[in-house]
């Protein structure tokens, strides 16, 4: 089992900063695509941003330039450095990770509990 821990969550002011982590632990072999997604009210869920093993990163149009998403492997975690912060991403956001958790097992979606991101004055 794989489980995934997010924090750093919270309400925060237009323009203002926040920090996303999530932590995987478990049984884990491997890690491939790591990423962050998020849900506003009464919409779908959508790809926020994703960074490969090979570092590879991918940005929704929206929040080009003002998020930034990094990953630490030695502690199977990610990140999501959220500048310049607008009403339109207050939503859930959830991490998403791509695990082996055996050697010749098949890669796996897991998905985190979510942490709620509100942006208002």
């Amino acid at each position: 089992q794989v489980q995934l821990v997010e924090s750093g969550g919270g309400l925060v002011q237009p323009g203002g900063s926040l920090r996303l982590s999530c932590a995987a632990s478990g049984t884990i072999f491997s890690i491939n695509t790591m990423g962050w997604y998020r849900q506003a009210p009464g919409k779908q869920r959508e790809l926020v941003a994703s960074v490969t093993r090979g570092g590879w990163s991918n940005y929704a149009d929206s929040v080009k330039g003002r998020f930034t998403i990094s990953r630490d492997d030695a502690k199977n975690t990610v990140y999501l450095q959220m500048n310049s912060l607008r009403p339109e991403d207050t939503a859930v956001y959830y991490c998403n990770v791509n695990v082996k958790v055996r050697r010749f097992a098949s890669w796996n979606d897991y998905w985190g509990q979510g942490t709620q991101v509100t942006v208002s004055s």
